[in-house]
């Protein structure tokens, strides 16, 4: 992939609270960041006429859309379709995914096929301890039973909240690394989560960092803070910089 330190994006979820483009891209460039991973709160992937000019706004700026998501994948081809044709037309690369279990397993080989088809790497994001897909053990078998067009979407954060060690994960999944979120969590006394500034909480971001910085197979880093849904940004320039500092001794 390109040079890490100009390759940070931000999920735009984070700004959630912003409802234009124009918006997010204005919080983006606040953030000293020039990728994006684009979610639905702000495309509306099924609105195939909108595509373009939606694609248009953000490289215009600058800003390109590395990747897009996280998308729930059923299997159903015409209604899959157009989020597939979204992400090629803005050379994302990359869908982050979610797959069900009653549409499993055959959702993943409709999704491999896709992927196939448009030249695209799927990314399963594992999403906490409740969710079927959080434990490295059942991504370790997804994983070792679909195309090499799936890959992970390692969220450091949801990791944790399964009981994972989210380098652990990084290190033991190395080969389908393609993406991932940085997030970071503390927890109160009744495990309850809450999102802090990546590198303040549990997350050993410097590790983490190095495992991604030599890893050739990662396409794709996000920032997530989904704190402060009115104001954001100055948590999410935090979040940057400290990304950008330990990068900066992480290269190889």
């Amino acid at each position: 992939m390109k040079s890490l330190s100009s390759q940070i994006g931000i999920q735009s979820y984070c700004f959630r609270g912003l409802t234009s483009h124009a918006e997010v891209i204005a919080g983006l460039k606040a953030c000293d960041v020039t990728a994006v991973e684009l979610c639905r709160v702000h495309v509306d992937f099924g609105d195939v006429g909108k595509h373009r000019e939606i694609v248009r706004q953000y490289h215009t700026a600058g800003i390109s859309i590395d990747s897009i998501g996280v998308e729930t994948l059923y299997g159903d081809r015409q209604q899959e379709r157009p989020i597939f044709e979204f992400a090629r037309l803005a050379g994302a690369g990359f869908i982050s995914v979610h797959f069900t279990p009653e549409s499993s397993p055959e959702s993943w080989h409709t999704a491999a096929e896709m992927a196939e088809e448009f030249d695209l790497k799927l990314c399963v994001h594992n999403h906490g301890g409740r969710h079927w897909l959080g434990s490295k053990q059942m991504l370790e078998y997804l994983l070792s039973a679909t195309s090499q067009r799936i890959g992970l979407c390692l969220d450091t954060a949801w990791a944790l909240d399964a009981g994972e060690d989210p380098n652990e994960m990084a290190e033991k999944l190395s080969q389908h690394l393609f993406g991932v979120h940085i997030k970071d969590f503390v927890f109160d006394r009744g495990r309850k989560p809450q999102d802090v500034v990546v590198g303040t909480g549990n997350l050993a971001l410097d590790v983490l960092l190095k495992q991604v910085a030599s890893n050739s197979n990662v396409g794709y880093i996000v920032i997530e803070y989904e704190g402060d849904v009115e104001n954001p940004i100055p948590a999410l320039q935090r979040c940057v910089e400290q990304v950008r500092s330990h990068l900066l001794g992480a290269a190889p």
